[in-house]
């Protein structure tokens, strides 16, 4: 069993070493690189002011996050969350300083990179030259992102799932995997695809075609379809 945790998050700015800090971690859990519905999402109180800029892009503002809490006490959760499963990001490098560096002010021990899957490079080495953003990605596999109004943790998490595994062989990759998992994505699948249920479509065949069956029943002893209808 591949077990594997998809992770976006959100801040107040680009560097932590700047005094910018996480606002938001958003994680879903894979399992033989299917969504198994088991995610984690918290918003965090940053302890500072959130600059205009970063609430633009992820709605976020100072005052919605104050009385969130703080990193330190959603830590216990969030590393229990993700136990030792191997991590998927998106420009990873940039969430990783960030994870990194709050677990540290918290008195924990960073997360290794080797740790991590970064879909930026897997998607710029598919696509070489081609825009390599989320929305970019979303837009070449045909995901709907329509609901991305905002950057969220929780919803990135879910789109890039969607990319990661495209990026790895499309969502064919699981075909093979045993019935529960099997059956647990298609439910997933079923659950976003509105299916339409088509009327039963009757073909009638054509005098020529007609002609050429009794032609071969004409061939054929005791032809089985010239007995129907008849008692025995």
């Amino acid at each position: 069993m591949i077990r594997e945790i998809v992770l976006d998050t959100e801040t107040t700015g680009f560097d932590p070493a700047e005094g910018h800090r996480l606002v938001e971690i958003g994680c879903l859990e894979l399992v033989n690189h299917l969504p198994t519905g088991n995610v984690f999402q918290t918003y965090l109180n940053p302890l500072r002011d959130v600059p205009a800029e970063a609430a633009r892009v992820h709605g976020l503002t100072t005052e919605f996050l104050k009385n969130h809490p703080l990193f330190a006490e959603k830590v216990g959760a969030f590393l229990d969350f993700i136990g030792e499963a191997p991590l998927v990001i998106h420009n990873a490098e940039f969430d990783m300083k960030f994870i990194n560096a709050e677990l540290k002010t918290a008195g924990f021990k960073p997360i290794p990179m080797s740790r991590v899957t970064d879909t930026l490079p897997m998607a710029r080495e598919k696509f070489p030259g081609q825009p390599a953003s989320l929305d970019a990605l979303c837009r070449r596999f045909k995901i709907d992102n329509s609901q991305r109004k905002f950057h969220g943790a929780l919803l990135d998490s879910e789109l890039l799932a969607e990319v990661y595994l495209e990026l790895i062989g499309g969502r064919q990759h699981g075909l093979g995997l045993g019935n529960g998992i099997a059956a647990q994505m298609s439910q997933v699948l079923n659950a976003k695809i509105k299916r339409q249920n088509r009327p039963m479509r009757v073909f009638q065949p054509s005098n020529e075609e007609i002609g050429a069956h009794e032609s071969l029943l004409d061939k054929l002893k005791d032809a089985l379809w010239r007995k129907t209808g008849t008692a025995e």
